[in-house]
C-alpha cells in the first residue's frame, strides 16, 4: 500500500513535469503565432507584385514565378497548421519543367556576369510528381550554383537506370571576378540572406525523397557538381520506346 508520505514526496517531480509541459506549450504556441504573423505579412507584398505586375513575370512555356511563390506560402502554411489539402500530383513533361526553370534565372545568371544553359539528352521523359515543389527544389539548385558557384552553369538532363538525372554544374567559386561582389546579383543574394547556408539543399533533398528520387552534391575547386535522380513513370517510358 503507498504511503501518503510517498504520494506527497513524488507531487513535486509532476508538478515540475507539467510546468515543463506547459512552459513548452506556450513557447510552441507563440511559435506559431509568430509563425503565422510572418506568413500573413508575406503575402501582403506578393500581392501587390502580383497586382502591379500581371501575367507578365511568366515565362514562355513554364510556371509564373507568382504562381511559385503562393504555392511556397500554402506549403509553409501547411507546415505550421496543418490544414490544408496537398497540392494534387500529375504526369508532367521533365523537358518543359528543365527549359521552364533554366528559364526563371538566365536573366539572372547575366546580372552576375555569368550564363546559364540547358542541355536536354533524355528524350521524351514524364515523371508522376507536385509540379510546384520540383520547380521549388530545381530553382533551389539554380540559384545556389548562380550564388555561390562560378559563371559557367549547366543544367544537363539524360537518362540513367530509369531515372531522369538532372545535373546541376557550375564552375567553381576560383571563376568569380571581383566585379561580381557589387553586382546587383550578389546584392540580392545578401537580401535573400545567402549566409545561412544550407536550408535550401535540405528542402531539395526532401523534395527528391518525397518523389521516390535521391539528391546528391559533391563540391572541389573546379565547382559544384549537384544531382537530382527522379523515377521515370511508366507513360514516359512508353512514350520514349
Amino acid at each position: 500500500m503507498i504511503e501518503m508520505a510517498e504520494i506527497v514526496a513524488g507531487w513535486p517531480v509532476v508538478a515540475s513535469t507539467a510546468a515543463t509541459a506547459a512552459a513548452q506549450w506556450l513557447r510552441e504556441g507563440r511559435r506559431r503565432s509568430a509563425l503565422n504573423r510572418a506568413l500573413h505579412e508575406l503575402r501582403r507584398p506578393l500581392q501587390a507584385v502580383a497586382l502591379a505586375t500581371g501575367p507578365q513575370l511568366a515565362v514562355p512555356g513554364g510556371e509564373d514565378p507568382i504562381e511559385l511563390a503562393a504555392a511556397a506560402l500554402e506549403r509553409l502554411d501547411r507546415e505550421i497548421n496543418g490544414d490544408s489539402p496537398a497540392a494534387p500530383w500529375g504526369a508532367l513533361d521533365g523537358h518543359s519543367l528543365l527549359r521552364a526553370a533554366v528559364g526563371r534565372w538566365q536573366e539572372r545568371a547575366r546580372l552576375a556576369d555569368g550564363s546559364l544553359e540547358l542541355r536536354w539528352n533524355a528524350g521524351r521523359a514524364t515523371v508522376h510528381g507536385d509540379a510546384n515543389a520540383l520547380a521549388q527544389a530545381l530553382d533551389n539548385l539554380i540559384v545556389n550554383a548562380i550564388e555561390h558557384g562560378g559563371p559557367t552553369i549547366v543544367v544537363a538532363v539524360s537518362r540513367r537506370e530509369g531515372r531522369l538525372r538532372i545535373a546541376v554544374v557550375d564552375s567553381g567559386r576560383a571563376w568569380r571576378p571581383s566585379s561580381r561582389r557589387n553586382s546587383p546579383a550578389e546584392v540580392l543574394a545578401r537580401l535573400g540572406g545567402r549566409r545561412r547556408h544550407g536550408h535550401g539543399l535540405a528542402v531539395v533533398r526532401g523534395i527528391a525523397s518525397a518523389h521516390g528520387g535521391r539528391f546528391g552534391l559533391r563540391r572541389s575547386a573546379q565547382g559544384t557538381l549537384a544531382v537530382i535522380e527522379l523515377p521515370l513513370s511508366e507513360i514516359g517510358e512508353e512514350q520514349a520506346a
